[in-house]
């Protein structure tokens, strides 16, 4: 229920609260466990996407518009892995590793702060924005970390999933391809949205983090964390 409440009502308190205040422009940050959602936490995250989404229905009469930006993990922010494995090597015990096929988005704090910011800036209410970002396989990632030390195997947490997804399938028909980002325009738009332009992604094709055609090697992942 504490989902329900901070990521459905707390959404929809965020988007009155700025309407009455005559706040401009607001940017909600997602998840990729907001697309195709597998357990309860996904499904309120989706929720509050499509909350701020639909606001720009009714806030546009007032000046109020709402977008959403969407990434998976920031690598080297508060809960990372990477200071978790560096602490296990330490220790001479193995690498815990769910499953050894996952793969996962990358970027950086500075970089999902310049994303957040400039889709800020470029906004015209009803967008969620996702980055165009490189993927890695996770044994990589541990590989990098800790190039000595043994990985073990110990099988996929409840709601974990073995890849991570910003766009489905489905929503891949309204995805307009641009230089550094996807746009999901959204399904009903009374406001009158003007579609920016770009390439169609093809329909049914979903952007996750196993097909991604943007990687990161073991010696890419090296030279980040020697910089963090």
């Amino acid at each position: 229920m504490e989902f329900v409440k901070t990521n459905v009502l707390g959404s929809q308190n965020v988007i009155d609260a700025s309407i009455e205040a005559g706040i401009k422009r607001v940017v909600a940050l997602s998840t990729d466990k907001a697309s195709s959602p597998i357990n309860l936490y996904g499904a309120t995250k989706l929720t509050a996407d499509k909350l701020f989404v639909a606001a720009n229905n009714y806030s546009f009469a007032y000046g109020t518009t709402f977008s959403v930006v969407r990434y998976g993990n920031v690598m080297g922010s508060r809960g990372s892995v990477i200071p978790f494995f560096q602490e296990i090597a330490a220790q001479g015990k193995p690498l815990p590793i769910t499953d050894l096929r996952m793969t996962r988005f990358w970027i950086s704090i500075e970089s999902a702060v310049k994303f957040v910011i400039d889709s800020l800036e470029i906004m015209t209410g009803g967008e969620l924005y996702v980055p165009k970002i490189p993927s890695m396989k996770i044994i990589d990632l541990a590989h990098a970390v800790a190039p000595d030390a043994k990985l073990e195997e110990i099988g996929m947490r409840p709601g974990e999933k073995l890849h991570e997804e910003m766009i489905s399938a489905d929503d891949s028909r309204r995805t307009i391809i641009l230089d550094k980002r996807y746009v999901v325009t959204p399904v009903v738009a009374e406001w009158g949205y003007k579609q920016p332009k770009g390439t169609t992604m093809p329909e049914g094709q979903a952007y996750r983090s196993d097909t991604n055609d943007l990687w990161m090697s073991e010696s890419d992942i090296k030279n980040f964390i020697k910089n963090l």
